[in-house]
């Protein structure tokens, strides 16, 4: 596992001292497969992090939420996922088109604790698997290269409220998003959310829907 440290985390590690810790640290914690540790925390999380690289070599960071199982493990190298209808920007499942390596964190901010994932995801929009994700428009296969518990020693503790209202729920229609109420956003919508705004309460400014997101109204 020589090559999960490159020259550059190196030359900082030899700064401060901790070549020796980091890579002892290394070998204890990086695996690459699921285990069942691993597997338990996944699967009962609600939330986590998606990083990609786009087209320009930026990472693209994205936070992707359901409810707590919608990440499974499949078995000890993969784990799938559904995109779920969101702004239309695609910038995560684009991107993993052009570069399928992918960062995945896992979080829990009661206990707290976390898990970080690498590997290699594929997008489908035909897995047989999406009838089992209500309100998966897309799903994301990704095959595990190395994963590994982290220190939760910076992790500040937040109490878990409620679930989002727009998470899909099968049986459950979930209220429109405020931002396709704006109303220079009308001309753009897709044909299938044509008349929306009106449904919902009319079109609004940039800044009613500011102050809707400052409220807490997504």
């Amino acid at each position: 596992m020589d090559e999960f440290y490159g020259p550059q985390h190196q030359q900082w590690q030899d700064r401060f001292d901790t070549r020796r810790m980091a890579e002892r640290v290394r070998d204890i914690i990086v695996a690459h497969e699921i285990d069942e540790q691993h597997r338990g925390f996944i699967e009962s999380r609600d939330l986590f992090f998606l990083t990609t690289i786009d087209h320009r070599g930026f990472p693209t960071v994205s936070h992707k939420g359901g409810h707590a199982g919608f990440v499974r493990v499949t078995d000890s190298r993969t784990l799938v996922f559904p995109s779920y209808d969101g702004n239309g920007m695609f910038l995560s499942m684009g991107n993993i088109a052009l570069d399928p390596k992918v960062g995945l964190l896992f979080i829990d901010f009661e206990t707290p604790h976390r898990v970080r994932v690498h590997g290699h995801a594929a997008v489908s929009a035909d897995d047989p698997r999406m009838a089992g994700f209500p309100g998966a428009e897309l799903m994301v296969t990704v095959t595990i290269e190395e994963i590994f518990i982290n220190c939760p020693r910076y992790i500040h503790r937040y109490q878990r409220l409620a679930s989002s209202a727009y998470t899909p729920c099968a049986g459950v229609a979930a209220p429109p998003p405020q931002w396709k109420r704006i109303d220079a956003l009308q001309d753009a919508l897709p044909a299938r959310d044509a008349g929306l705004a009106e449904r919902a309460g009319g079109v609004i400014t940039p800044e009613e829907y500011g102050a809707k997101v400052m409220q807490g109204e997504g």
